[in-house]
C-alpha cells in the first residue's frame, strides 16, 4: 500500500468496464398525466445513482427523460378536467386525483370553450405541460437533473418514427394484416407479431419506441440503457429484435428492469394509480425520510429486487437511517481537522510508519479501497455496494477514533501522520458520499 494518503479517496475515471463509452441513460419516463409517485419514481433513484456511478468509471453519460404525451391517456386526461370543469362527475376510466380537481379552473378559457373533438386533447396538452413542471421540480428537489427531455410527439413530428418504418420496410420486416402494418417480431425472439399502425391509422406506442431507437443512435451513442418497471418485461425482446432488424447490434440495446415498490401505512396496502387518485408523491416521501434517508434507502437495495415499505416504519426509522451513521463520521472528521489546524498542527505528506497499528492499519485499507468498488460498481451497474462500503469505512473510522488518540501535543509526528489518515478517510467517505447523491455534513 502506498504511504501517500492523498490519492487514497480519488474515484479513479477509466478503471471499470467499458470506460471512455458513451452511454444514454433513460429512466423515470413517467406518463405526464399526473405527478411523480413513489412507485414509478424508483426509476429515479436507480436511473440517478447508475449514471453517477458509470461516470466516476470514465463513461460519458446523458441522462434522458421521455414523455408519452401522444397517447390517449392525455386525452382522457384533459377529458377529466373538462367535465369536472362543467360540475359533472368524472367518468370511471378518466382521472379523480386531488390535482385534476386543481387543475380544472386553471384551464384556460380559450382551450375550454373550444368547439369540436379536439378540445379534451387540447385541454389535456395544457395538463400535461403543467404536469411536467410539476415532475421537473419533484426531480430537482430529489437532485436528479436530466440533460434531454424528448417527448414522443417530436419523435413523430421530426420524421424519426417515418425513419424506422421505412427502414423495416426495406429489410422486408413487416407485413400488413387486418388493414394494420405489422413487425415480424418473432423472427428476431418476441413471442409475437407487433402492431405498428393501426388499421385506424394511429401508430402505437410500440412505433414510438424503435423511431426512438434510431434517433438516439443518430446522436452517437455506443450504448442505450433502458430502465423500465417490471411491467415492462414484454417490451424488452420487441424493442431490441426491432433494433436488430433495422441493423443495430442489439447487445447496444440494454434494458434494466426495478423491481416492484409495495408500499403500506398502518398495515394497508397504499395504491399506486393516478386514475383513482391514491397515491403517495415523491414529495410526500422526500418531506417524510429527507432527500438523503431516501436516497440512501434506495441506494442500498438491489435494483431488480422488489421492496416492501412500511411508510410509518420508515419514518421512525429514518432518524436512525446507516446515512446519518455515515455521516457523522465525515462531520466528526471534519471537526478534528478544526481542531487540529486552529492548534497549529497539519496532516502530514505520509503515512509511513504509522500502519502497522491495528486501527490505523484497517482504516487504510478500507479508505484506499473505493476505486476497486466503484470499478465493481459500474461493471455490475449496482449501488449497494458502495453504501455496503461507505458503512464499512465509517465503522473503521469509528473504532479508530475509539483506540487512538488523533490530536496529541506531546506526539506531533504521529499526530500529524494520524491526521493525515483521517483526512484520507474524509475524503473517501465525501467520495462515496457524492457518488450516491448525498450529502457529507461538516458538522451535525
Amino acid at each position: 500500500m502506498r504511504t501517500d494518503p492523498a490519492s487514497w479517496g480519488r474515484v479513479a475515471a477509466g478503471a471499470a468496464t467499458g470506460a471512455g463509452r458513451k452511454v444514454n441513460v433513460e429512466f423515470v419516463s413517467a406518463n405526464p398525466t399526473g405527478p411523480l409517485h413513489v412507485g414509478n419514481a424508483r426509476g429515479a433513484f436507480v436511473g440517478d445513482l447508475l449514471s453517477r456511478v458509470l461516470e466516476a468509471g470514465g463513461q460519458r453519460v446523458t441522462r434522458e427523460y421521455y414523455f408519452n404525451d401522444s397517447g390517449a391517456q392525455v386525452r382522457n386526461l384533459g377529458a377529466s378536467i373538462l367535465v369536472i370543469r362543467e360540475g359533472t362527475d368524472v367518468p370511471e376510466d378518466g382521472y379523480h386525483g386531488d390535482y385534476v380537481v386543481e387543475l380544472a379552473p386553471r384551464l384556460p378559457e380559450e382551450i375550454a370553450t373550444q368547439a369540436g373533438d379536439e378540445r379534451a386533447w387540447a385541454a389535456g396538452k395544457w395538463a400535461s405541460d403543467r404536469i411536467r413542471e410539476g415532475i421537473e421540480a419533484s426531480l430537482a428537489a430529489l437532485g436528479v437533473r436530466f440533460d434531454v427531455w424528448t417527448t414522443e410527439a417530436s419523435l413523430h413530428d421530426n420524421g424519426w418514427v417515418d425513419q424506422a418504418l421505412d427502414r423495416l420496410q426495406a429489410g422486408g420486416h413487416l407485413y400488413e394484416q387486418d388493414g394494420a402494418l405489422w413487425f415480424r417480431s418473432t423472427a428476431f425472439g418476441d413471442d409475437k407479431d407487433r402492431v405498428l399502425r393501426r388499421s385506424n391509422g394511429e401508430r402505437t406506442y410500440f412505433a414510438a419506441d424503435i423511431g426512438y431507437v434510431i434517433e438516439k443512435f443518430s446522436r452517437g451513442f455506443d450504448h442505450l440503457i433502458y430502465i423500465w418497471g417490471a411491467d415492462h418485461h414484454g417490451t424488452v425482446a420487441r424493442v431490441r429484435g426491432a433494433a436488430e432488424a433495422m441493423g443495430f447490434d442489439r447487445s447496444r440495446v440494454e434494458m434494466l428492469l426495478t423491481g416492484w415498490v409495495h408500499f403500506s401505512e398502518g398495515g394497508r396496502e397504499l395504491s399506486m394509480s393516478k386514475r383513482a387518485g391514491t397515491f403517495i408523491t415523491l414529495d410526500d416521501l422526500l418531506a417524510e425520510l429527507g432527500v438523503d434517508a431516501a436516497r440512501w434507502y434506495f441506494a442500498s437495495r438491489g435494483a431488480n429486487v422488489n421492496m416492501d415499505v412500511d411508510i410509518e416504519a420508515a419514518k421512525q426509522q429514518s432518524s436512525e437511517n446507516p446515512v446519518y451513521y455515515v455521516q457523522y463520521a465525515h462531520a466528526r472528521i471534519a471537526s478534528i481537522l478544526r481542531k487540529a489546524a486552529d492548534a497549529g498542527m497539519m496532516p502530514a505528506p505520509s503515512v509511513a510508519g504509522l500502519l502497522a497499528g491495528a486501527a490505523e492499519g484497517t482504516l487504510a485499507r478500507v479508505a484506499a479501497r473505493l476505486p476497486e468498488v466503484v470499478e465493481d460498481a459500474a461493471a455490475a451497474q449496482e449501488t449497494q455496494g458502495i453504501t455496503t462500503y461507505a458503512t464499512e469505512l465509517a465503522t473503521a473510522f469509528h473504532a479508530f477514533y475509539r483506540d487512538a488518540r488523533v490530536i496529541d501535543a506531546a506526539e506531533t509526528e504521529r499526530s500529524a501522520k494520524r491526521l493525515a489518515l483521517v483526512d484520507a478517510t474524509r475524503i473517501s467517505l465525501a467520495n462515496a458520499l457524492a457518488l450516491l447523491g448525498i450529502s457529507a455534513p461538516e458538522a451535525m
